[in-house]
């Protein structure tokens, strides 16, 4: 059987394939914000002065470092509503559960990002914010969490796109993300190369889109002394500036 190109271009511009793009979109955005969250809080508990919370942290990312994706989300939507009664029903759904799955497995990972950014931030330049009279909160987000975006971008921009390629195990759960929406098309026409290429060509294409603003993202938040030539410099883009 020979590659049929008009079968893949079909294919490349079917409704079925388009859907799936924007359901893995969607998941992969959910999970990422909520994982990120949860990344923060964890780093956070990680460099607590209580070795209880750093205990808790670390457990969490050895626990859900160790877990292989698949498993994670079969613990969730088939092990979770034993355990949660209140999630047996119609209202518990593919995309919820592997949002979750996904979103708890990412917070492993960005924490462990967020930590080293963290630690890349001289210690002196809190103490020097606080002599100055600024309140911790502040601190940390006119000083310490613009420079730590700048560090942990290329890391967590290669996370995000991580994520959206896991999001193809979530065929498992049944959910019509983009793989799956191929190889329900596969099933009725075996047409493999096609059906599969043309799904490949839509992961190289949002892959590719997300490289270009994560180019634009690091390009806008640079430090000035970058631009300039100048000695020190503050980093735009969120209205404060390491000083």
């Amino acid at each position: 059987m020979s590659f049929d190109v008009d079968i893949f271009i079909a294919a490349l511009f079917s409704r079925a394939l388009r859907e799936g793009v924007v359901l893995t979109i969607a998941l992969t955005i959910v999970s990422f914000a909520i994982g990120l969250a949860i990344g923060l809080g964890v780093a956070l508990l990680r460099g607590s002065r209580y070795a209880a919370l750093r205990g808790i942290g670390w457990t969490y990312i050895w626990l859900f470092r160790a877990l292989p994706t698949l498993i994670l989300l079969f613990l969730v939507w088939y092990g979770l509503p034993q355990l949660v009664p209140a999630l047996r029903g119609p209202g518990f759904e593919p995309f919820l559960a592997a949002a979750i799955a996904l979103s708890i497995n990412e917070g492993a990972y960005a924490a462990e990002i967020i930590r080293g950014g963290l630690l890349s931030i001289d210690d002196g330049q809190r103490v020097a914010a606080r002599a100055l009279g600024m309140q911790p909160a502040s601190v940390f987000r006119r000083i310490v969490f613009p420079q730590v975006v700048r560090v942990i971008t290329p890391a967590l921009s290669n996370d995000f796109i991580t994520l959206l390629k896991l999001t193809s195990l979530a065929y498992a759960l049944s959910l019509r993300e983009l793989l799956t929406m191929a190889q329900i098309q596969v099933s009725s026409s075996f047409r493999f190369a096609e059906w599969y290429g043309a799904a490949a060509i839509y992961y190289l294409v949002l892959v590719s889109a997300f490289m270009l603003l994560q180019a634009w993202f690091e390009r806008r938040y640079v430090w000035a002394s970058q631009r300039r030539g100048g000695r020190f410099g503050v980093l735009r883009g969120f209205g404060g500036a390491a000083r």
